[in-house]
């Protein structure tokens, strides 16, 4: 899953584009489609700690040309939409969109779990507390990562219960958790299979990499590509990312791995 994100704000300056209806995005998609990108993400809302709150208005205004574009100049590629809000998810779905990416897991539209089972389109569901604004003062469990799951559990439930199909599980990587929790949640990975869905994983350019590191956002590609591997090998299923082909990469060797035989 390549990420496109049509926003100034993004932590990572090499993934922001500011303008949907400019060149810039058409050329980031078919860059990203080109080194190996399956799915890709669309944006319009900042979701690092303590981003800008922005309108749902602005936000359409940023997503919506984003999504005809893609769809003009790359009719076959398979489009997910960023967002935590049900009115911005049911236009983004009539307007193109196949898949909806919700970084709040439900938790900041009450609407949100109905809509996309009224959409009937896959859904991510991602493990999040709080909102990007106050997220980071919310990293206390009482046991970790078994917390993270039981909170998802209950929200698959009712997803099912609402007739939601083609779900997808984010353990939620830097959302109401601590450099030290990312870690523990990459190696646990595994126990997220007890909820029967695939699991997504994005770890691309976050602070739990360039921090660990002494790097920048735009050095952490190497650290980067280690733990997508680490995280591949512990049974994550799609990667979201800033580099395709390092991610490509990754999966390719991943996969040779796990499936050898001699």
């Amino acid at each position: 899953m390549g990420i496109l994100n049509i926003t100034p704000d993004s932590f990572y300056e090499g993934s922001r584009i500011t303008d949907a209806r400019s060149e810039d995005l058409v050329s980031r998609a078919g860059y990203l489609l080109g080194q190996g990108a399956s799915i890709l993400d669309i944006g319009g809302y900042s979701t690092r700690p303590g981003a800008r709150e922005i309108s749902a208005a602005e936000e359409l205004d940023r997503v919506l040309p984003a999504i005809t574009a893609v769809r003009r100049h790359f009719p076959g590629a398979a489009i997910s939409v960023d967002t935590f809000r049900a009115e911005v998810a049911k236009a983004a779905v009539h307007a193109g969109a196949h898949i909806i990416n919700d970084v709040s897991g439900g938790n900041l539209d009450p609407e949100m779990f109905e809509t996309v089972a009224g959409l009937k389109v896959p859904y991510v569901l991602m493990h999040m507390r709080g909102t990007p604004q106050t997220m980071n003062s919310l990293t206390g469990y009482q046991s970790f990562p078994a917390d993270v799951i039981r909170e998802l559990r209950e929200k698959l439930a009712r997803l099912r219960e609402l007739g939601a199909a083609d779900i997808i599980i984010d353990p939620g990587f830097g959302f109401a958790k601590t450099s030290a929790q990312n870690f523990a949640l990459l190696s646990a990975l595994p126990l997220f299979g007890q909820l029967g869905c695939p699991v997504m994983v994005g770890v691309s350019r976050k602070s739990t990499i360039y921090k660990t590191l002494g790097v920048s956002p735009g050095e952490a590609l190497n650290g980067t590509t280690v733990l997508n591997t680490i995280a591949l090998m512990n049974g994550a299923q799609i990667l979201r990312v800033h580099d395709a082909a390092e991610a490509r990469q990754a999966i390719i060797l991943t996969e040779q791995v796990t499936n050898s035989k001699l």
